[in-house]
């Protein structure tokens, strides 16, 4: 999930969304973060501290910091520390069908390119597979870009070069809506793909970038993994045999997605349950779930949420709640979405949260090898897979 311009690395940028009312699922909330009630600490399994772990869908923003700085401050880079985080993909923005879309997603590279230049003894922008094991020694927080649509390559399929040539390495088909390749997991006609998704597809494929099919209404997702010939994703989703959510993904591709080499990840979103109060619990239901519809190696985290956690306020709901009716104004706020939910399991919105889901999978007698297949490597070898290198 994304709000109206997604996750910036230092805050909210509105110079390239064509909102000034900038707000993100991922810098969610800055305002009175001093006041959030810190948990203790959880106490991981001894091998997690050497762990590689990668969020296949995050975005990272600095609530500390000015506004106008590009330079994290040096509150959030101990906080980012503290996460064991190794690697994570943020989202290009804008998305949607909306004027000069092209234009605003290059101007937000530039925006996220000028935060590396600023933080190179944090930050690393990922391009190989060996970057991200490169930023790990160094001790370093790996940032990958990805997009959430495909509306700002259009037909014109030279733009997929053009994005992998600026660093992207992942790109997901849809969104919430239609674009001119498919439907998104809101549109109710549930079409099949266009040609033009078979082309951009193929294109996406002959870059060697990685194809993912979170956010795609249930055809384009089923046809999307037919025309796959190389390992895709569904890098943030939960499980829809579970709960029947369009967001969610069924066991039919799932197991698709295994079988032709890839990666499912799921998140740390109200979408796994029908009440919208998922748990700590409900997180490992989902994980446990996907691991025997697709094995231990295609099975991996996708938390839709920022490393750091989001501070539980009065100003919280307040932006929340504008978030919220910014969405609904734009068609894309998903079932479950409302003014009174806030996009994360309150028991994972944690900083430690990724050591303390490994000590409660490691309680329920998951091993090592499996818990660091989940956490960080199964991605690591998809993104070898599908990039090379």
């Amino acid at each position: 999930m994304i709000s109206l311009s997604a996750s910036s690395i230092v805050k909210p940028l509105a110079a390239h969304t064509g909102d000034e009312r900038v707000l993100t699922r991922r810098t969610l909330l800055a305002a009175g973060a001093a006041t959030l009630a810190v948990p203790a600490l959880a106490k991981p399994p001894g091998w997690f501290a050497n762990a590689l772990v990668i969020d296949g869908l995050s975005g990272l923003s600095d609530p500390y910091g000015p506004e106008d700085q590009t330079r994290l401050s040096d509150r959030a880079i101990a906080e980012l520390r503290k996460t064991g985080l190794s690697t994570m993909r943020t989202t290009l923005v804008p998305v949607g069908n909306q004027p000069d879309i092209w234009e605003k997603v290059n101007g937000f590279m530039d925006d996220h390119d000028s935060v590396f230049a600023a933080n190179p003894d944090v930050l690393v922008k990922i391009k190989t597979a060996a970057d991200i094991e490169a930023a790990k020694k160094a001790g370093k927080l790996g940032i990958l870009y990805g997009t959430q649509d495909t509306a700002m390559i259009g037909s014109d399929l030279d733009r997929v070069g053009k994005l992998k040539e600026r660093g992207v390495r992942c790109v997901q088909l849809t969104y919430n809506l239609r674009n001119l390749s498919g439907d998104g997991s809101l549109e109710p006609a549930n079409a099949s793909l266009s040609r033009l998704a078979k082309a951009t597809i193929e294109r996406i494929e002959a870059e060697k970038m990685l194809f993912d099919l979170s956010h795609g209404g249930a055809n384009t997702i089923r046809e999307g993994l037919a025309q796959a010939k190389r390992p895709p994703s569904i890098s943030h989703t939960g499980c829809r045999d579970l709960h029947d959510h369009p967001r969610n993904a069924f066991d039919a591709d799932m197991k698709t997605v295994a079988d032709k080499g890839g990666v499912v990840g799921i998140y740390f979103m109200p979408f796994l349950v029908p009440n919208g109060k998922a748990t700590a619990a409900d997180v490992i239901t989902h994980i446990e779930h996907a691991w025997k519809v697709c094995g231990e190696d295609h099975v991996a985290i996708g938390t839709d949420n920022g490393p750091i956690p989001t501070p539980i306020t009065d100003d919280t709901w307040k932006r929340a709640r504008e978030e919220y009716e910014y969405r609904s104004k734009m068609g894309f706020a998903a079932p479950g979405e409302g003014p009174d939910v806030l996009p994360l399991v309150l028991e994972l919105n944690r900083l430690d949260r990724f050591p303390y889901l490994a000590s409660l999978l490691a309680a329920r007698g998951h091993g090592q090898a499996k818990l660091e297949k989940l956490f960080g490597t199964n991605w690591l070898r998809l993104y070898r897979d599908v990039w090379g290198g």
